[in-house]
C-alpha cells in the first residue's frame, strides 16, 4: 500500500511531462501538412540529382555448376 506514495506522484508528473510535450507539438505546428508528406512518396521523381552516384548494374554470372553426388 505504501507503494502508492510513490506511484500517484510520479503519474501525475508524467501526464504534466506528456501534456507539455503534446502542447509544444501543437504550438510547432508539428501536426500541420501531414497530407502532403504522405502522398509525397507516392510521386516520382523525374530525375536523379547530380551529387547521387548512379548504380553500375550488376553483370550476369553462372550458376554454380553442380556438383556429382559420386564423389
Amino acid at each position: 500500500m505504501e507503494i502508492l506514495y510513490l506511484l500517484i506522484p510520479v503519474s501525475i508528473v508524467l501526464v504534466f511531462v506528456i501534456g507539455a510535450i503534446f502542447w509544444w507539438a501543437l504550438s510547432n505546428q508539428q501536426f500541420e501538412g501531414l497530407d502532403e508528406e504522405a502522398s509525397r512518396i507516392l510521386q516520382e521523381d523525374d530525375h536523379i540529382p547530380a551529387s547521387r552516384p548512379v548504380p553500375a548494374t550488376m553483370p550476369a554470372t553462372d550458376p554454380p555448376a553442380a556438383q556429382d553426388p559420386d564423389h
